[in-house]
C-alpha cells in the first residue's frame, strides 16, 4: 500500500531522526547507561532506539565530534572511554569557571534570585539521593533537583556564553560522577556541601561561596579518580582470565 502525502507529511525527516537519535544518545551516554568503552554496533543501536541506520550513522558522528564517542577504523564506534587525566582537567577548568560565574552571580542576584536558590536548595534537601538505603540506586528525582540547584546559584550570572559552558562542562562531568556514585554514597554528606553552598551564597560571600563550591566538585573529582583506579583493577584482572583460559585452551 502506498505512503499518503498526510503520511509523508507525519514520518520525521531523517535529519529530524537523526537529531532526536542523538540527544537520546547522549542522554544515555552521560548518564552512564551507554558504559564508557562499550561497543556501538549500528544493527543493535537501530533495533533498540528504533532508528534507521542513516540517522544512526549521523548522530554517531557528531556524538565523536563532541568526544563522547570515538571513531574504530573499519569497525564503527565505542563510547569515549573514561579517561583520568581527562576528567582531572575537567575539574580543574569547571572549579575556574564555576567559580568566576557563582562570583558574578552573587553581586547580581536580586531577592528573585535568593528565593530561588533556597527554594533550589530546600528542594534538594528533601530527596533521598539514592532509592535504597543498603546500596547506591540512583534517584532521578534527586538528580533533576541537583541540576536545578546548580543551575539557580549561577542564574543571575549575566554572561550567557559562560553559563553555556559551565553546563557543558558539568553534563560531561555527570558522565563521570555516574562511575563513582556507588563508591561517594556511602561515605559523602553531600546535602550539607550544598547547605554550605547556598549559605555562603546567600550571605553574599562570594569568596566562601566559591572555595566552597571548588571544595564540593574536588572531592567528587577524588570519589571518580578512586572509582576509575578500580574499575581498571577490574578490567586488568578480567584481561588476565580470558589471556589465562586462551592459554589453557591452546
Amino acid at each position: 500500500m502506498s505512503t499518503t502525502a498526510a503520511e509523508t507529511d507525519r514520518q520525521p525527516s531523517p535529519d529530524t531522526q537523526a537529531t532526536a537519535v542523538y540527544r537520546r544518545l547522549r542522554l544515555d551516554i552521560l548518564k552512564g547507561r551507554l558504559a564508557p568503552g562499550i561497543r556501538l554496533k549500528v544493527q543493535d543501536l537501530s533495533a533498540a532506539y528504533g532508528a534507521g541506520q542513516a540517522p544512526l550513522r549521523e548522530a554517531l558522528a557528531q556524538l565523536a565530534a563532541e568526544g563522547l564517542a570515538r571513531r574504530i577504523e573499519q569497525r564503527g564506534f565505542r563510547v569515549a572511554d573514561a579517561d583520568p587525566t581527562e576528567f582531572a582537567g575537567l575539574i580543574r577548568t569547571r572549579c575556574l569557571t564555576e567559580a568566576l560565574a557563582l562570583r558574578e552571580s552573587i553581586a547580581r542576584g536580586d531577592a528573585a534570585w535568593e528565593d530561588a536558590v533556597a527554594a533550589a536548595e530546600r528542594r534538594l534537601q528533601r530527596l533521598p539521593r539514592s532509592l535504597e538505603a543498603g546500596r547506591f540506586v540512583a534517584n532521578p528525582a534527586w538528580e533533576t533537583a541537583h541540576r536545578a540547584f546548580h543551575t539557580a546559584l549561577l542564574a543571575a550570572c549575566d554572561a550567557p556564553p559562560l553559563l553555556a559552558f559551565c553546563e557543558r562542562l558539568r553534563e560531561e562531568a555527570d558522565r563521570y560522577r555516574m562511575l563513582a556514585n556507588a563508591i561517594a554514597y556511602p561515605g559523602r554528606d553531600v546535602a550539607a556541601e550544598h547547605a554550605a553552598i547556598a549559605e555562603a551564597a546567600l550571605d553574599r560571600d562570594a569568596e566562601r561561596a566559591g572555595a566552597l563550591l571548588a571544595q564540593h566538585l574536588g572531592s567528587t573529582g577524588e570519589f571518580v579518580r578512586l572509582a576509575l583506579e578500580r574499575r581498571a583493577a577490574h578490567q586488568g584482572q578480567q584481561r588476565k582470565r580470558r589471556h589465562a583460559a586462551v592459554l589453557a585452551a591452546e
